[in-house]
């Protein structure tokens, strides 16, 4: 976010809309879109600039896990894919860890722009090895994905966390991540209406990896239409806490401020790590490994769909005004912990079925095995798992970064710490990728699921019980930006504010 404030003074008109009466800047960013229960807020609002975020991301990374969620990329074998999102990872992982020091200097449009040209350079690599040998386009794709995804999701977070007022970050992801799901839910009926009667495990056709590439690239220039950050004006008037004038040097300062300012954010690193860990045992191990084509694909769809149903829910429930936030904190983390209990403990039935061995090609070839379609007895009961397993992601990402929005308002501290976890996230990606490719057992797999899942929510828990707090004051988050008051608050709360410290 490296663009200059630009001075306001004299160039507001006075709103009438369905927040009330609001001052904001004249021009066509900041008229009402819509009428009554269909006004969607202006250009320059955080609603409506996250809903365009959620477009891109549902063009980009939406498509990329409907893709994930087939198994090996959409190929028979997980062996490529597993070599490129090893790549992927570990650059991700580098990357990601800075990101919120690129994201305050490049600003969100030219980072979420950028990050969705890699998604399309990732799914063309994915086609051209379907007609020629290319190991090399291969893996420098899936480098170059974890460079830009990086940016991509640093720049996301930044803009879900810091847009919104602190009552509203909830819902704010639930919106977000409906939408987003609804792209990984597309995307997945993609290969599911173009293998409706393949009952065997082979790689998709072409024109999945086609309609793949179009939409993603469709997102990344949809990116360039965001409006800065310095342009966004809430509900209330009040403006995104940004640096003032950054530089290089002053970001990768901040950078470092924000984990040795406050060193017990580490002890939410375990939940960064965990927290897409699971992804490549259940993509790999149990959609990809026992599952045929069209069934997959429709196993993706209901992953993802589980994903929506589970925002919709959990957003709203960690935005009850009725509670305080510190409240909502403890009761969100014992929630989880209970939640992964009964999911990840039922999902040890399940595996206790099934090996590696027992369902390789080798065993497919020797008869021994045949992969199970949705036709096939005793269906249901793995359906429900994986369904359910795909809304645990959704709750456990919700509430994550629920409790990163609830350390803090400004967008500068709140793209640190969506760097950091994204970096932490993408790093454990990396090394389960590595674990999946050098054949881990399934079984371990899912042992190492579990153990991680539960052990990360203890070291939050110190977090969550003595760091969050019920609300922020304006003062704190501008410590160190070079913004003023008057940079983010109108004038009518300023006076107010102003008022109530002369009646103290």
């Amino acid at each position: 976010m490296a663009e200059s404030k630009s001075a306001h003074v004299g160039t507001e008109s006075t709103y009438h809309d369905t927040d009330g009466e609001i001052t904001r800047p004249r021009g066509w960013m900041y008229k009402s879109i819509g009428l009554g229960k269909f006004n969607v807020g202006w250009y320059a609002s955080p609603k409506f600039q996250l809903g365009m975020v959620a477009f891109v991301c549902f063009m980009c990374p939406g498509m990329f896990n409907a893709l994930s969620g087939l198994g090996g990329g959409g190929k028979s074998t997980p062996e490529l894919a597993d070599d490129m999102n090893t790549a992927l990872y570990s650059t991700f992982a580098v990357v990601g860890f800075f990101a919120g020091t690129f994201v305050n200097r490049m600003g969100v449009r030219l980072a979420l722009s950028f990050g969705g040209i890699g998604y399309t350079i990732y799914s063309i690599s994915l086609l051209v090895s379907e007609h020629a040998t290319v190991p090399g386009f291969n893996i420098f794709a899936g480098a170059l994905l974890g460079v830009c995804a990086g940016l991509l999701w640093g720049a996301q977070g930044t803009i879900m966390m810091s847009y919104p007022g602190e009552q509203r970050k909830g819902r704010y992801f639930a919106w977000f991540w409906a939408i987003f799901n609804v792209g990984a839910c597309i995307g997945s009926l993609i290969p599911l209406g173009q293998n409706i009667n393949v009952k065997t495990n082979k790689t998709v056709g072409d024109g999945t990896y086609i309609a793949f590439i179009v939409l993603m690239f469709f997102g990344a220039c949809l990116a360039l239409f965001l409006c800065d950050a310095d342009k966004v004006v809430r509900p209330d008037g009040s403006r995104v806490i940004l640096m003032k004038n950054p530089s290089w040097w002053t970001e990768i300062k901040g950078l470092w401020q924000t984990l040795f300012a406050e060193p017990w954010i580490v002890l939410l690193f375990p939940m960064f790590w965990s927290s897409n860990w699971f992804y490549i045992y259940q993509q790999n191990g149990i959609n990809g490994a026992h599952f045929d084509t069209r069934t997959k694909a429709l196993n993706g769809f209901l992953y993802w769909f589980a994903q929506i149903v589970a925002a919709v829910i959990v957003g709203p429930l960690l935005d009850i005004e009725r509670f305080r936030r510190t409240v909502r904190a403890r009761a969100a983390l014992i929630g989880l912990f209970v939640l992964t209990v009964i999911i990840w403990g039922s999902g040890y039935a399940w595996q206790r079925k099934y090996t590696r061995e027992s369902t390789s090609e080798a065993a497919v070839k020797a008869g021994t095995f045949t992969p199970t379609d949705w036709t096939t007895p005793g269906y249901v009961g793995p359906m429900f798992l994986y369904f359910f397993y795909g809304m645990y992601d959704a709750i456990w990402q919700g509430i994550v970064y629920w409790f990163m929005g609830a350390l803090g308002n400004s967008g500068r501290k709140l793209a640190n710490l969506a760097g950091f976890y994204k970096g932490l996230q993408s790093a454990g990606s990396a090394v389960m990728w590595s674990l999946d490719k050098n054949k881990m057992s399934y079984m371990n797999e899912y042992a190492s699921n579990f153990g991680l899942l539960c052990g990360s929510l203890l070291f939050a828990a110190p977090v969550v019980f003595m760091k969050i707090k019920d609300t922020i004051s304006v003062e704190e988050e501008l410590e160190g930006t070079g913004e003023t008051l008057e940079d983010v608050l109108p004038p009518s709360a300023i006076e107010q504010k102003r008022m109530g410290e002369h009646n103290l």
